[in-house]
């Protein structure tokens, strides 16, 4: 159990060192605001404090830093939720402020804004798409022998596929088979596509279609929709600029998984419950991210679904401030997901 003098005295120095990101002696300790301790005094609980776990003592200071075991106690038990300023706020509701019918737009200017406001990596995990149904297929023809298909589905999804069009193909004959397909695919889970072309589809395609088995093959690419979660990033190059990542293997390899993305999926994928989750380094499990603390926000999402933002940042950062942000703009993402969910619907 930590002394109230002792509990002052860490969270003075994790503080300090957010800000500075320099070891924090008892000499500078003794100096601030609210700090009534002699320097002797300070230096010897500073010297418990490390021997408990809390601090660490640098090679080239006698000034300490926080341990994770110091950052983990701090966040848990005397960490309160920074009052936001109201530009923050305001940018934060600027996202929703437009009228935006797609997910992926709203969260990628979540992605970027919050970045912004960090100055850390933030990464956002859409709503799950497997069994997101098909609204609609347009196809927009470029050139006599390529095209795009247009697919929303009724959560707001939009994928565009560009592809060729088989030899010969005809306006009219095209039309027709965007008119079957959107007979035949309407309300179908993306994940269920390739298996209801092969099926239902190619039996009519047969009947109406000249060239159906080209018609078919071509559709058929189209709709191999991977049904994946979606990453979103913002400010991937932030944490080149964090001095913890001055050495340069540290960083490359923390750009690497941050590049190859897999990695992220289970630390990010939507938590059992709702609300605040936070690892700090060897937490995370994952040797790029042993210097950096991952803050993740789980809110819901109409239909069951669930949503994911997090912030990846250095284990020195702002707790206090990245809570705040993360707790306003995930109850923002919900409302704005679930309104697209409810507004697909109507429309369905």
């Amino acid at each position: 159990m930590l002394s109230d003098r002792q509990l002052l005295i860490l969270q003075v120095i994790i503080d300090d060192f957010i800000r500075s990101a320099q070891p924090v002696g008892s000499r500078s300790l003794s100096k601030k605001d609210g700090i009534q301790y002699s320097s002797a005094t300070i230096r010897n609980e500073m010297s418990d404090l490390e021997e408990m776990g809390f601090l660490e003592k640098t090679h080239t200071s006698s000034g300490r830093v926080p341990s994770e075991k110091g950052y983990r106690f701090y966040v848990d038990h005397l960490l309160s939720p920074q009052k936001l300023q109201q530009q923050d706020i305001s940018l934060i509701h600027s996202i929703f402020a437009d009228r935006i019918y797609e997910m992926e737009r709203i969260v990628q200017r979540s992605a970027k804004i919050l970045s912004e406001l960090t100055n850390y990596t933030s990464i956002i995990l859409g709503p799950n798409s497997q069994q997101n149904r098909v609204k609609k297929l347009q196809v927009v023809p470029l050139h006599d022998d390529t095209a795009i298909a247009i697919i929303v589905t009724d959560t707001g999804h939009v994928e565009n596929r560009r592809f060729s069009l088989p030899k010969g193909t005809n306006a009219d004959e095209l039309e027709k088979m965007v008119r079957l397909l959107n007979d035949q695919l309407v309300g179908v889970p993306l994940m269920d596509l390739q298996d209801h072309i092969y099926k239902e589809i190619a039996i009519l395609l047969r009947r109406h279609i000249a060239n159906y088995d080209l018609m078919l093959q071509a559709f058929a690419e189209i709709m191999n929709i991977p049904v994946y979660d979606k990453l979103f990033f913002g400010g991937k190059m932030n944490m080149m600029n964090q001095p913890e990542f001055s050495d340069i293997d540290k960083l490359r390899l923390l750009m690497d998984m941050i590049e190859t993305e897999e990695s992220l999926y289970p630390l990010i994928r939507p938590a059992q419950g709702v609300g605040i989750q936070v690892k700090i380094g060897k937490e995370n499990d994952n040797i790029a991210m042993e210097n950096c603390s991952l803050i993740t926000a789980t809110f819901p999402i109409a239909g069951g679904q669930k949503g994911s933002l997090a912030i990846l940042g250095p284990t020195r950062m702002e707790y206090s401030r990245v809570i705040s942000l993360l707790n306003v703009l995930s109850m923002d993402l919900s409302k704005a997901l679930s309104s697209l969910y409810f507004q697909s619907k109507d429309e369905s």
